[in-house]
C-alpha cells in the first residue's frame, strides 16, 4: 500500500469505552455514577420526608424547586466564575459544600430537628452546589481525554446521568422504607466524597498568565459578547432549546401515562425509567460507529424524528410491553441528541470562554426543560395527556426544519487553539489597566475591484473582534480617497483590549488573513490606539 492510499484508509470508529482508559477520566466517571445515583436517592427521600413532616402540596413541589432554581440564578455567573478561576479548586470546593448540605440534612433528620423551611433550605443548598458546580465540570471534560475520544466522553457521561436517573429513585425508594430518609441522605452524603478524593489527587497543569484575573461582572458581559457573535455555538442554543421544549414532555408526562393510561404502579413507573436509563447505555455502544457512517447533524435530526415518533407512540399505545420498548428506543434517541449538542457546544467554544458557553448551554437545556414541562402538563390539565404527546410529537418533528439555518458541527473546521498577538502597541504613554473605553483604529488599502468582497469578508472579522471583547464595531470608506477603508471598534477598557489579543484562535487570524489578502499589502494594518480623554 502507498502513502497515498494509507492516509486515504478510512480510521476505525473508537471503542465506546475507550475514554475509561485513562485513569483520572475513569475514576472521576466512576465516583460522578455513584453521585448521580445519590443525587436522584436524594431527590426521593426529599419527597417524601417533606409529605412525611405535613408539609403542604405547594412545600412537596417546592422541593423539585428548590432543586432547579439555583441553575437559572447561577448558571452565567458560575459559568464565568470557572474561567477565572482555577477550576479544580473550584470543583473542590462546591463538591465539599454538597457533602455538607447533604451531611446536615442527614443529621437533623436522625435528630428530628428538620422543618419543612429547613429541608428547602438545605435542598436549595444543594442545589445551589450543583449549579456552581456544572458548568466547571463540563469545562474540565475536554483536559481528560484525547481529543479524537472526547465525543465518547461525553456520551459516557450522559450515560452516568441517565443510569443515575433509572437506578436512583429505585434504590432510593427501597432505602427509604428500609432504613429511613436519613440513611438515604447520608449515603449521598459520602457520594460526595468519593469525588473530592479524586480531584485531590489529580494534578491538573495550569496555563500561566501575566494578565491579572477577570472581574466577575466584567467576564460574565465578555460571556454574553461571544455567545452572541458566535454561529457555532448560536446553532447549538437553538437547537437544543427546540429539542428540549417539546422533548421534555416525554419525561414529564410519562408517569401520568404509566399511572392513568396503563394501570401501572411505582414500581412498573420505575421500569420504564430504567429502560429509558437503559438506553443511554446503547447510545453509548453504538454512537461511536453510527458517527463514522452518518453526517453529525443529520444524525441529530433523525435521532429527533425518532424521539417524536417515541412520543406519537407514547399517545397512542395501550400495552405495557410496548411503553417499555417505547421508553427504551426513546432512551437511546433522547442521550444521542443531548450528547451531539454538548460536543458541538464543547467545540464551538475556546479555552478562555468554555465554561461560561456551557453555562448558556446548561441554562438552555435547564430552560428548555422546565418551561416545556409546565407547557405540556397545562395542555394535558386542559384537554387530555394524549394529545399533550401528540401536539409535542409534530412540535419535536417540525423542529427539525432549525437544521435548515443552524447547522451543527464537531468543530472540524473550528481551530480553537490560542494564536495571540505577538506585537505589542507602541506607546508613549502607558494607559492604567482600567483606562477606557478604547478605541481603536486599523487602515487598510484595498483595490477598487476588491473592495466589494473585502467589505463583506471583514463581517467575520467584525464577529472576530466583538467576540474577543468589542462592544462596538464599524468599517468605513473614504469617499475622498476609496481605496482606503477604516476598521473601528471599541473595548470597554485598556485592560480588555489587552485581553482582547490573548483571546484570538487559529480560525479567527485565519479570517482576518482572508480579508487583509484583498488590500494592496497584506502586511499588517496601521492600528491607532486611543482612549477617553475623560477615563
Amino acid at each position: 500500500m502507498t502513502g497515498s492510499q494509507a492516509a486515504a484508509a478510512p480510521v476505525a470508529p473508537l471503542s465506546a469505552w475507550a475514554p475509561l482508559r485513562h485513569p483520572i477520566y475513569r475514576a472521576l466517571w466512576t465516583a460522578q455514577l455513584v453521585s448521580n445515583i445519590g443525587t436522584w436517592m436524594q431527590n426521593v427521600g426529599a419527597v417524601w420526608l417533606m409529605g412525611s413532616l405535613g408539609g403542604s402540596p405547594a412545600q412537596v413541589a417546592l422541593v423539585q424547586s428548590a432543586v432547579t432554581l439555583p441553575v437559572f440564578l447561577t448558571a452565567l455567573p458560575a459559568g464565568a466564575l470557572a474561567d477565572i478561576v482555577d477550576r479544580r479548586r473550584l470543583l473542590l470546593c462546591t463538591q465539599s459544600w454538597m457533602l455538607l448540605s447533604a451531611g446536615a440534612l442527614a443529621a437533623l433528620t436522625y435528630m428530628d430537628d428538620v422543618t419543612p423551611e429547613l429541608l428547602l433550605a438545605l435542598v436549595f443548598s444543594l442545589g445551589l452546589g450543583t449549579a456552581i458546580n456544572m458548568p466547571a465540570w463540563q469545562a474540565i471534560q475536554p483536559e481528560l481525554v484525547p481529543r479524537r475520544e472526547f465525543p465518547q466522553a461525553v456520551v459516557l457521561g450522559s450515560a452516568s446521568m441517565n443510569i443515575g436517573r433509572a437506578v436512583g429513585p429505585a434504590v432510593g425508594g427501597l432505602l427509604v422504607a428500609a432504613a429511613g430518609t436519613e440513611a438515604v441522605f447520608a449515603l449521598n452524603a459520602l457520594s460526595f466524597l468519593g469525588i473530592v478524593v479524586v480531584l485531590f489527587t489529580w494534578r491538573r497543569e495550569r496555563s500561566e498568565s501575566d494578565m491579572p484575573t477577570e472581574r466577575l461582572a466584567g467576564a460574565v458581559r465578555a460571556g454574553l459578547r461571544y455567545a452572541g457573535n458566535s454561529p457555532a455555538l448560536r446553532a447549538v442554543l437553538t437547537r437544543s432549546a427546540t429539542f428540549m421544549i417539546a422533548g421534555s414532555s416525554f419525561l414529564a408526562l410519562l408517569p401520568v401515562v404509566a399511572r392513568n393510561d396503563l394501570d401501572m404502579s411505582a414500581a412498573g413507573f420505575g421500569l420504564l425509567l430504567t429502560c429509558f436509563g437503559a438506553g443511554a447505555v446503547i447510545a453509548t455502544a453504538v454512537l461511536p460507529r453510527l458517527r463514522q457512517q452518518v453526517d453529525f447533524d443529520r444524525l441529530v435530526v433523525g435521532a429527533t424524528l425518532v424521539v417524536a415518533a417515541s412520543l406519537a407512540a407514547l399517545s397512542v399505545l395501550e400495552s405495557v410491553v410496548t411503553a417499555v420498548l417505547v421508553s427504551l428506543i426513546g432512551g437511546t434517541a433522547w442521550v444521542t441528541c443531548l450528547s451531539s449538542f454538548n460536543v458541538s457546544a464543547q467545540r464551538a467554544l475556546p479555552a478562555w470562554v468554555r465554561a461560561r458557553g456551557m453555562g448558556f448551554y446548561l441554562l438552555t437545556i435547564q430552560g428548555g426543560t422546565a418551561l416545556g414541562a409546565a407547557l405540556w402538563g397545562v395542555l394535558a390539565s386542559q384537554t387530555d395527556v394524549r394529545v399533550a404527546l401528540g401536539v409535542a410529537a409534530g412540535a419535536l418533528a417540525l423542529g427539525t426544519l432549525t437544521s435548515l439555518r443552524f447547522k451543527l458541527t464537531r468543530g472540524e473546521t473550528l481551530d480553537l487553539s490560542a494564536a495571540p498577538y505577538s506585537s505589542e502597541p507602541s506607546l508613549v504613554l502607558e494607559p492604567r489597566p482600567e483606562q477606557g473605553p478604547v478605541l481603536v483604529t486599523l487602515e487598510y488599502r484595498v483595490p477598487a475591484e476588491n473592495a466589494g468582497e473585502f467589505a463583506e469578508r471583514m463581517r467575520k472579522v467584525g464577529r472576530v473582534r466583538r467576540r474577543t471583547g468589542a462592544r462596538r464595531w464599524g468599517l468605513w470608506r473614504d469617499p475622498a480617497d476609496p481605496m482606503r477603508f477604516l476598521e473601528t471598534f471599541l473595548v470597554e477598557s485598556w485592560e480588555e483590549h489587552l485581553r482582547q489579543h490573548q483571546r484570538v484562535t487559529a480560525t479567527d487570524r485565519r479570517v482576518e488573513d482572508e480579508a487583509r489578502a484583498l488590500a494592496a499589502s497584506a502586511s499588517e494594518p496601521r492600528a491607532v490606539h486611543y482612549v477617553s480623554a475623560y477615563s
